[in-house]
């Protein structure tokens, strides 16, 4: 199966989350409705609903200021912020995602579980006590620490806004045909119902808000996994061997489904795929803002190792789940149509084997729990953007740090309602459009852009402001344009017989253009500024390892 096959019913990925199968749209959705509409799911859907708008009402009476809009005052603790980065990352696309990958491919649809996992070790070792140490905010505010404001400033904005905008935008029209195939109620209604949604738990509750939705919502995946893993082993007297027996007899390649190879077929594929996914996460804006929100380096370092504890466990429940559909939907009728092609296509196998194991009640908690994932994923996302956009745009880079807490605030919330507006107009626009290009650039443009900045700024002295634009917009702009010369787009999307770019990830080569970029562009710049930026490090590196403040005056606002 390749990327062409994946479209984002997303949440990291985050993380977070990974890129699912093809959503069946047209006709068969229409089709189907009927059979998969579920008065249980829509119950539970509104109770949740429900319960985060009480959330969002009790947190915007502690949403006063800057801090507490973006960083929910830094009063969240290691463990409850664990949660919502767990929350954040795993989206419906882990359990919908990859569970359908393993229902095609086997063991080779595990390789996103494995590498959005690896990433969180890498976040802990080289990000999260420096990000913690440097900045107040956003990421940027570690990156123009001793460089130019401006010039730096307005280019992580950029770099976060395509991120956010993409992951918004898949995610919105994920939503849309999840909301079709699920609960019966058409793209529109449900892709304006996710805007307004997400626009209000932001507008008025802030960082507080989303993050109170995040922990609940990952509490309720991750016990969902958990019961329906419990159930597929139960099925099988809690003997795994025997429920890999049973997948490998049902799958239609039988033992081929236990050997690697299916998914990624050749090694710069499969380095570019890895890279994207380990690296990227450590570049996802909404990902770095989370370590904002505790008090210090302690909780910060207590949320990785919570949020890793919490995705690994997630995604070992998926491994069950996604071999447990292979095992007992993937031969039952009962889920297939006359024509024998499963109802929904093959993002709905974990849906279905909830119906499986247990029946219309549970069928309906998951329904409830997939979509309310997607509604707080774009939660993070939107208040991602807002913040680089007030934040590092409004306040920094053109008031020069001069703006007060109560225009940035109203900034912060006047571009909350402007990109809702968007990335719903958006999401309607695309809504029939082949998108799956834009989910393997988000990854891609956070490993070759946010991530190596961002990096070289903490560990590097020799990094200037040139470097860092200029390395981060190389990145970036390969990242885009190998992507369209790719297979994925060239030949399936635009129809020409070959593809200029072999492969079907770009990472490998975005990287190198972006390190290389910004080495490059470093070591050459001989200004006055640049130098006074070198010697600055040392005072960075301080504040970086121990905390304590040490006054820097960063190169020209200009």
């Amino acid at each position: 199966m390749s990327i062409r096959k994946i479209v984002p019913l997303l949440g990291a990925l985050p993380v977070a989350g990974a890129w699912a199968a093809p959503v069946v749209t047209g006709g068969p959705v229409t089709a189907t409705l009927h059979q998969t509409r579920n008065p249980i799911a829509i119950a539970m859907f509104l109770v949740f609903v429900v319960a985060t708008l009480v959330i969002t009402r009790w947190a915007a009476r502690h949403n006063h200021s800057v801090a507490d809009h973006y960083a929910a005052g830094g009063k969240i603790t290691g463990a409850q912020n664990g949660w919502a980065i767990a929350g954040d990352y795993m989206s419906a696309a882990s359990l919908l995602g990859i569970s359908s990958l393993v229902f095609s491919n086997g063991y080779d649809g595990l390789i996103y579980s494995i590498g959005f996992l690896a990433s969180w070790p890498i976040i802990l070792a080289l990000i999260a006590e420096p990000l913690r140490n440097l900045g107040r905010f956003t990421f940027a505010d570690v990156v123009s620490y001793r460089l130019q404001q401006r010039p730096v400033r307005t280019f992580s904005a950029i770099s976060s806004l395509v991120i956010v905008l993409l992951y918004l935008v898949s995610q919105m029209i994920g939503a849309g045909k999840l909301v079709q195939l699920l609960f019966g109620i058409h793209y529109l209604p449900a892709v304006v119902t996710v805007g307004v949604l997400m626009v209000i738990y932001v507008f008025f509750g802030g960082m507080l808000a989303t993050t109170w939705i995040q922990i609940i919502k990952a509490i309720l995946l991750l016990s969902g996994c958990a019961f329906m893993a419990f159930m597929v082993l139960r099925h099988f007297s809690f003997n795994p061997d025997a429920l890999f027996a049973a997948a490998v007899q049902a799958h239609a390649h039988h033992d081929a489904i236990m050997r690697p190879g299916g998914l990624i077929h050749d090694p710069i594929s499969a380095l570019s795929l890895g890279l994207a996914l380990i690296f990227g996460t450590a570049g996802l804006p909404h990902i770095l803002m989370r370590f904002f929100t505790v008090a210090d380096v302690k909780e910060a370092r207590k949320s990785i190792l919570h949020a890793t504890g919490i995705v690994g466990l997630g995604y070992a429940l998926i491994v069950i789940i996604g071999f447990g559909t292979i095992a007992l939907v993937a031969t039952d009728p009962a889920y297939h149509d006359p024509s024998g092609a499963l109802i929904g296509g093959v993002n709905m196998v974990a849906v279905h084997l909830a119906h499986a194991v247990g029946g219309n009640v549970f069928l309906g908690f998951i329904c409830a729990v997939t979509f309310s994932t997607i509604l707080a994923v774009v939660a993070g996302l939107t208040l991602a953007g807002a913040s680089a956009v007030s934040h590092d745009l409004y306040a920094n880079a053109f008031r020069g740090g001069h703006a007060t807490e109560r225009e940035e605030l109203n900034v912060s919330r006047l571009t909350t309602v402007v990109l809702g507006v968007l990335a719903t107009l958006l999401a309607i626009a695309f809504e029939n459009q082949y998108i799956a290009f834009i989910v393997s650039l988000v990854f891609s443009i956070a490993a070759s852009s946010t991530f190596p900045v961002l990096l070289l700024s903490i560990y590097w002295r020799g990094l200037t402001t040139r470097g860092a634009v200029m390395g981060g917009m190389a990145g970036l702009l390969t990242a885009v344009v190998l992507t369209i010369l790719s297979p994925t787009v060239w030949v399936q999307v635009l129809g020409h017989s070959h593809a200029i770019y072999p492969y079907e990830y770009p990472a490998l080569f975005s990287m190198i253009a972006a390190f290389a970029g910004i080495w490059v562009f470093s070591v050459t710049d001989r200004s006055a500024t640049a130098n006074r930026e070198r010697a600055l490090f040392d005072n960075q590196l301080v504040t970086c390892e121990t905390g304590a403040p040490v006054p820097v005056q960063s190169g020209s606002q200009s």
